[in-house]
């Protein structure tokens, strides 16, 4: 596999397929207790390996899943953002799914590329609806779904590592003009 599909730019953002040469940067991420409590705590090296091999599996079923996210400028992966198959009510939606380094944070780097996403979703996958689905209790990542013309429409429980842990499901519905009969 290549390391460089490239999948979408934003003024300051590259997104593109993840491959094994990120497991270093990408654990970096996931192994950071505060990037990863809305998942109930740091991953280990072996649930990192697990959640690269789950990305590569969706690009090959999907054409499509979380992207690596890096700076344009360094090429230095600073997150992940894409869209996933994720179940809700009994079906599989759309998702926009995020996720940043604690040290990137704050910096629009998320909202730039949800944003990206979201145009990706509606005009290249045709999805006429997509979600984002969040811990109750991870308001900025709350804040970047509104920002991303997203509204609170339902509540979840999620199961993770043995916990009940509570999400607000987002949605956004696609702005495309029905075509004349």
């Amino acid at each position: 596999m290549k390391h460089d599909t490239l999948i979408l730019e934003t003024p300051r953002l590259q997104l593109r397929e993840m491959n094994l040469p990120d497991l270093e940067s990408l654990s970096s991420i996931l192994r950071d207790e505060r990037v990863m409590y809305a998942y109930n705590g740091a991953f280990s090296e072996e649930e990192t390996m697990q959640w690269l091999q789950k990305q590569l599996h969706r690009y090959a079923e999907y054409g499509f899943g979380l992207w690596a996210v890096q700076k344009r400028d360094s090429c230095e992966m600073i997150g992940q953002c894409g869209i996933t198959m994720q179940e809700y009510r009994g079906s599989l939606v759309p998702e926009i799914g995020y996720l940043f380094a604690c040290g990137h944070w704050h910096n629009g780097y998320a909202i730039e590329a949800a944003a990206a996403c979201r145009r990706y979703g509606f005009e290249t996958l045709g999805f006429d609806t997509l979600y984002s689905i969040i811990r109750d209790t991870n308001l900025p990542s709350q804040r970047v779904a509104l920002r991303n013309g997203m509204k609170p429409v339902d509540k979840i429980i999620r199961h993770y590592r043995g916990a009940e842990i509570h999400h607000l499901v987002f949605r956004t519905e696609s702005e495309k003009v029905p075509e004349k009969r």
